[in-house]
């Protein structure tokens, strides 16, 4: 399993992972907040499965 998501990539999804999640322990308590688990463990993961799919990196790209 080759890393394909970058460092800045890497941190938005952990970000967005966690504030996904706090939905599920607070805030509104929905269930919905587990679906930050995904972007959470693909950032963590440095790895997208949907990337690999549609044969995309962030790794190694910059901004212009």
């Amino acid at each position: 399993m080759n890393k394909n998501v970058g460092s800045t990539d890497r941190l938005v999804r952990i970000l967005l992972g966690i504030g996904l999640l706090l939905l599920a322990f607070e805030g509104p308590r929905t269930a919905w907040g587990y679906v930050g688990l995904v972007p959470l463990i693909t950032g963590l993961l440095g790895y997208c499965p949907l990337y690999r799919a549609f044969g995309r990196k962030s790794l190694g790209t910059t901004m212009p």
